[in-house]
């Protein structure tokens, strides 16, 4: 499990969105920060600052002390595989842009090797301290920042026969690298304690 955990985070991303600003709009620079903006019909040049979405929750109600434990039990869990899953989105999308600089697949191979052995020196260790159900979750969570299962991202990069070996592997320990993430669904509660740490309040 916790191998192929980090197998996920040397394999490049397969899908990579980028955002492009609207033709019409110029930047501003002012002590060395650039901002978009545009002009507006009466000459003047406005700032335009995107806003993240920010969400607020109603106050926490449990039914029992067991539902309470459980959501406790879950922010302590995505607390410690939150930082992760995001290190494994970075690390794929970094990997994704650095190999198509090199000139052939030999290449390709050799880098993805050595960035294997570094990210298993480095990380493995934390891994080790993971419990099952933290597993689960970074998993799940893999899945909300790549937007994809680990399913798809281990068959597009390393085949069918090696994703389905990963999968078995997953099975044993009671996990599904098919299991998509359902943020308005069964991982509502993972969402909502995601969510509240990345907005700061939890």
């Amino acid at each position: 499990m916790r191998k192929l955990i980090l197998l996920l985070c040397f394999l490049p991303l397969a899908w990579i969105s980028v955002a492009q600003q609207p033709a019409d709009y110029v930047s501003l620079s002012s002590r060395n920060v650039t901002v978009p903006a545009y002009v507006n019909a009466y000459g003047d040049t406005v700032p335009y600052v995107a806003l993240k979405p920010y969400y607020i929750y109603g106050p926490l109600r449990f039914r029992s002390q067991k539902q309470e434990k459980l959501y406790w039990k879950t922010v302590r869990d995505v607390r410690k595989c939150l930082p992760l899953a995001k290190l494994v989105a970075s690390t794929l999308i970094e990997t994704t842009e650095y190999i198509q600089t090199l000139p052939d697949d030999k290449a390709r191979e050799k880098h993805l090797r050595q960035m294997e052995k570094d990210l298993v020196k480095e990380y493995e260790p934390v891994l080790r301290k993971m419990t099952y159900s933290q597993g689960k979750v970074l998993l799940r969570l893999i899945a909300r920042e790549c937007d994809s299962t680990p399913y798809d991202i281990l068959k597009g990069y390393i085949g069918t026969f090696s994703a389905n070996f990963w999968q078995g592997v997953a099975k044993l320990f009671t996990a599904d690298l098919k299991t998509d993430y359902q943020p308005e669904g069964r991982d509502a509660m993972i969402e909502q304690v995601a969510v509240l740490i990345e907005q700061g309040e939890l």
